[in-house]
């Protein structure tokens, strides 16, 4: 096996590996798994009576592991959200070009009998103006 090949499925795996843990660290089930794992430690900072290591608790610990998935969980809804937007906006914007290829055809047909009735008045006013010679 070369080693570009090697190192190209060691990338592939990496990537794979790095979609699932993104995927199951971005719910709210895996919130409330860090939410449980941080408070197993919140008795031993009150212990302490340190202002400094209480306040240390809730920003490295608490708010570090449970804020990471809300917030991921929060970033998929709106992504969710403005998927959704785009393509409403495609089919919309697919819908009036649709309109607007008909209106160009109905255009080209009222322009080609235009042309026509334009060539029958021309030659019609030919006439009237031979017959009056």
């Amino acid at each position: 096996m070369s080693m570009s090949n090697k190192q190209s499925r060691i990338s592939v795996f990496n990537e794979k590996l790095a979609a699932r843990i993104t995927s199951g660290v971005a719910t709210m089930w895996c919130a409330y798994i860090f939410a449980i794992i941080a408070l197993i430690s919140l008795p031993s900072a009150i212990k302490t009576g340190d202002i400094v290591t209480i306040v240390a608790w809730v920003a490295q610990t608490f708010l570090q592991l449970v804020l990471l998935s809300i917030i991921m969980v929060g970033q998929n809804v709106a992504s969710a959200s403005v998927e959704q937007k785009i393509n409403e906006t495609h089919t919309a914007s697919l819908g009036e070009f649709e309109l607007a290829k008909e209106a160009r055809q109905l255009n080209n047909e009222e322009i080609k009998e235009l042309k026509e009735i334009a060539r029958d008045m021309h030659a019609l006013l030919k006439r009237l103006d031979a017959t009056q010679k």
